[in-house]
């Protein structure tokens, strides 16, 4: 069956491994005819499988987050409009279908994760907190050993999965601020990740601060507008009072510092000097 979801699954996967900039006309072109496989059905099942597909390579490939997210407006823009879902109805009653259901379905996937991810880092976190002890003494006994043992594992599998969700994590952030740019998000829920992000004051994740830090850097010059100037003092405010905590380190507290002192705008440009300058001493 070409239809089946197993059929689709590898399909588009395979279609957004050869994804590039060059090649994104034709490519983004294929992958929207498997997602029009959804006009024979009722509940946008194909459809979904796409999105979640797309997703999830925007969040594990954050370096190209802009190009996921050019992905994601043209399929909206350019998705058939027989596309429908029957269990999900506008105000005026009727199926969302095209354009407008793939962008309902975009900002629910946006949400779950956003949510789900709290609750996956706060488990694996504590997992990993628990192994912390056991990977350094995994990795002095096979250093000690490694001439006579060969290749080890030196990190649990925990460790790993931590690894995971942050890179994950920080990806989700990253792909959100490009979909705001394309105008697929709206400024309320902008303000609505950021304050999440700043929720944690007196005992914060560093990755919750680097997702902030790394947010406000994507968004920034958009939303630091004069309708917003109250809520933004509030999040300078809160990263002043995070910069001064014993419980992150230094380089969280330089890069809240930074972004307190400088505009955003400022200090995008000062971002990217200091990545060049990491990437000549690398």
């Amino acid at each position: 069956d070409s239809d089946s979801p197993e059929v689709v699954d590898r399909k588009v996967k395979a279609l957004l491994n050869k994804l590039t900039m060059e090649r994104f006309d034709s490519i983004s072109d294929q992958i929207i005819q498997w997602a029009n496989k959804s006009e024979k059905e009722k509940d946008g099942r194909t459809l979904i499988l796409v999105i979640r597909l797309v997703f999830e390579k925007a969040t594990d490939e954050a370096t190209f987050s802009e190009m996921y997210a050019r992905l994601c407006r043209k399929m909206m823009e350019t998705i058939s409009p027989k596309v429908q879902d029957d269990g999900i109805l506008n105000n005026e009653g009727k199926p969302f279908a095209g354009g407008q259901l793939f962008r309902k379905y975009l900002l629910n996937r946006c949400q779950e994760d956003f949510e789900r991810g709290w609750v996956a880092k706060e488990s694996t976190a504590a997992a990993a907190a628990v192994k912390a002890a056991d990977d350094q003494a995994i990795k002095e006994s096979n250093e000690r050993d490694k001439k006579d043992s060969g290749e080890v594992e030196l990190y649990s599998e925990e460790y790993y999965a931590a690894m995971k969700a942050k890179r994950r994590g920080l990806g989700l952030i990253r792909f959100i601020g490009e979909l705001f740019k394309l105008q697929m998000l709206t400024e309320r829920i902008m303000h609505e990740c950021i304050k999440k992000l700043l929720g944690n004051v007196e005992n914060p994740e560093e990755e919750e601060i680097e997702s902030l830090c790394k947010l406000l850097t994507t968004v920034g010059e958009m939303i630091d507008n004069t309708k917003a100037i109250g809520h933004m003092d509030i999040y300078f405010s809160r990263m002043k009072e995070l910069a001064k905590s014993k419980n992150i380190s230094s380089r969280m507290s330089f890069m809240l510092l930074v972004r307190r002192l400088f505009p955003l705008t400022l200090f995008m440009e000062i971002d990217s000097l200091l990545g060049c300058y990491r990437t000549s001493r690398e």
